[in-house]
């Protein structure tokens, strides 16, 4: 499905200041999706204590699901999309172990691709991200992640957003896990897609080579 991942790793560019990444999403529209206005959004950018190190501005996901932020994704022109067999992409939310801020509007500190779980299952990388005292992405603060900085979606170095799962009505996880890469333009996809951005799943006990695993430090709350 992909090739081999180079063992040299990748530097990534520093996050946008909160006020570019505020200004990128008003572009785009999410504010209007999230019922915010924009200087709903600008505000909260000014307000926001920002670490050493930068953040990644989110909108919570019961205000900008999946679905909707997907197809704003861009890469060589081509438009981001959702795989066909997740049409229920809006139904996988947080793991009980992943806190949201109760807030329209959050910061994620110290995110990461996670190269080094490449080949690793989403089994195996979740108490492994844990025991590290991080806390895995949401597919839709991936989404986040990508839009702000589209660099950070390379072919055969992309990542899975383990933090969303969905429950069966048993309580047990679907066994798909989510992930977002780079199609190849082939299968349903279709080949006017090829270099699209694609939001897909994977099963939680499969390895892929090209798969990392993404993570942060923190949601820390905003006393605003």
């Amino acid at each position: 499905m992909s090739e081999a991942v180079s063992a040299v790793p990748t530097t990534l560019p520093a996050l946008p200041a909160l006020s570019a990444q505020a200004e990128r999403l008003i572009e785009l529209g999410v504010h209007e999706i999230a019922g915010l206005s924009a200087d709903d959004l600008r505000a909260f950018a000014e307000a926001s204590a920002v670490p050493a190190g930068g953040a990644l501005l989110a909108v919570h996901p019961d205000r900008a699901p999946a679905s909707a932020l997907a197809p704003m994704l861009r890469r060589d022109g081509k438009q981001g999309f959702v795989v066909t067999d997740m049409s229920d992409v809006d139904l996988f939310t947080p793991l009980d172990t992943v806190a949201l801020p109760d807030a329209p509007l959050y910061l994620l500190t110290g995110v990461d691709r996670g190269d080094e779980m490449a080949d690793w299952s989403p089994n195996e990388a979740l108490p492994a991200i844990a025991a590290k005292d991080r806390t895995p992405l949401l597919l839709t603060e991936g989404i986040h992640w990508v839009l702000q900085q589209p660099a950070v979606l390379e072919r055969n170095r992309c990542f899975m957003t383990i933090g969303s799962r969905l429950r069966k009505a048993n309580g047990a996880l679907d066994a798909r896990t989510p992930a977002i890469w780079i199609s190849n333009g082939t299968g349903r996809d279709g080949s006017e897609r090829r270099n699209a951005p694609k939001v897909g799943w994977c099963w939680a006990g499969n390895r892929h080579t090209w798969l990392g695993f993404a993570s942060a430090t923190d949601r820390p709350v905003q006393n605003l």
